[in-house]
């Protein structure tokens, strides 16, 4: 090859057929084929969210039912909630995967002025309301939302916008702060001012993702991590509470009846679980034990009833959205597509370790969820919509639209040969 030559992606070779009496036929390779495959990142991705959404859904049922009969509910209450919660997001998923790449940059003001705004309708007199002294949710008859989730995949796509046209600047320091700093800096205030510092750090987590990935000097993260470390810390000695979680956690002896007593339960459900697991639904901690067991503890409860190898399998499908998305970023030729990749990635890859930190007691007890195995709609809805995002990049991969067009014909090719044989 030579020096100026065009790196051609990487794919499975084909196979020529030729049937009897026709012409060859050109036969693409299986699904299960080579990792080098151009199609790689969008059926990991599609495959690894779908087993997660799914197995989410069995650990609610088995991790709430108890909790729902305790309430006088139906013990299958939360599961229904979150399978609608699914069949909400399973459309949203399908619609984002299939909106082109220039649609979503179009969407990236608007989408996040909409959430900011949305944001804003927790702090109004008869919307807004919460539980643990924060205010995150917007509460009407019927209907309740989280807008901080469509935060951040608004930001996400905000980023990727931002920050791709401003890609030869980035090394000033005002072209990588403005206005990507200060507008960030709006979205994560909003979510603070209801007192949620959960997703305020993930959402600074996204900002860090996707700046990184962007080019952004490490001098600057160096100056803007200090600032954020800064400002964190003032918010925990700002709240009792927090500061009571931080000292439990950091204390040698830490009372096993108050500050510590769901962390020590949340331990003694992985430690129960062993290898595989007391059995799906036999769990004991769910009986009351361990508060939020179908929330932000769900671990816990996966590692109990299907043990090591449960949280193991857990771990490997989030390795593999990893892998994925870190693929997009190294195959897609688009600025924007490897940035608000890299801020999806931060999401909930991030999100994802700070939850299991938490749970093994690596971190003090935060209050984020599980994504996509955590009871909790609009977190479910927001994260197969941003999955779905990730589809459409995998899709405008170099060689993906050719070789799915390709199967897809070789399916519908075989379907008429089906339809002819039984007829």
């Amino acid at each position: 090859m030579s020096a100026g030559s065009p790196v051609r992606p990487r794919t499975a070779p084909t196979r020529a057929v030729t049937p009897p009496g026709g012409t060859p036929e050109v036969r693409e390779p299986s699904l299960l084929g080579t990792w080098n495959s151009a199609v790689t990142s969008y059926y990991v991705l599609l495959g690894a969210t779908l087993l997660l959404v799914a197995i989410g859904l069995v650990m609610v049922l088995s991790s709430s039912s108890v909790e729902s009969l305790a309430a006088g509910k139906s013990p299958y209450a939360v599961f229904f909630d979150q399978t609608r919660y699914a069949l909400v997001g399973l459309p949203a998923l399908v619609v984002m995967s299939r909106l082109p790449v220039r649609v979503l940059k179009a969407l990236a003001w608007p989408a996040l002025a909409g959430a900011i705004a949305f944001q804003m309708l927790v702090f109004v007199p008869g919307l807004g309301c919460g539980a643990g002294g924060n205010r995150n949710w917007v509460c009407l008859p019927g209907f309740s939302a989280q807008p901080s989730e469509a935060v951040k995949l608004a930001l996400a796509i905000w980023l990727g916008a931002v920050l791709a046209r401003k890609l030869r600047l980035l090394h000033e320091w005002k072209h990588a702060l403005v206005p990507a700093v200060p507008v960030a800096g709006v979205a994560i205030g909003v979510v603070l001012l209801g007192k949620d510092l959960g997703t305020a750090m993930v959402l600074v987590v996204l900002v860090a993702g996707a700046m990184f990935v962007a080019g952004v000097p490490l001098r600057i993260f160096a100056v803007a991590g200090a600032v954020a470390a800064a400002g964190v810390a003032l918010l925990a000695i700002d709240s009792e509470n927090r500061m009571t979680r931080i000292t439990a956690w950091l204390s040698a002896e830490c009372d096993v009846t108050n500050e510590c007593y769901q962390t020590l339960h949340a331990g003694w459900g992985l430690a129960t679980g062993g290898w595989s697991g007391v059995g799906l639904g036999q769990s004991a901690e769910k009986w009351s034990y361990l508060p939020a067991a179908h929330n932000d503890f769900i671990y816990a409860i996966l590692g109990e009833e299907l043990g090591f190898v449960g949280t193991v399998l857990v771990l490997a499908l989030f390795a593999l959205l990893a892998f994925a998305m870190i693929r997009i970023m190294r195959r897609h030729p688009d600025p924007f597509v490897k940035i608000a990749t890299a801020a999806v990635f931060a999401w909930v890859i991030g999100q994802a370790m700070i939850n299991i930190a938490v749970v093994i007691g690596l971190l003090p007890v935060i209050g984020v969820p599980l994504p996509l195995v955590s009871a909790g709609g609009s977190a479910l809805i927001m994260t197969m919509a941003a999955l779905g995002m990730l589809l459409a990049f995998a899709r405008t991969e170099p060689g993906a639209a050719e070789a799915l067009s390709a199967r897809a014909s070789v399916v519908r090719r075989s379907l008429a040969v089906i339809g002819r044989t039984r007829g």
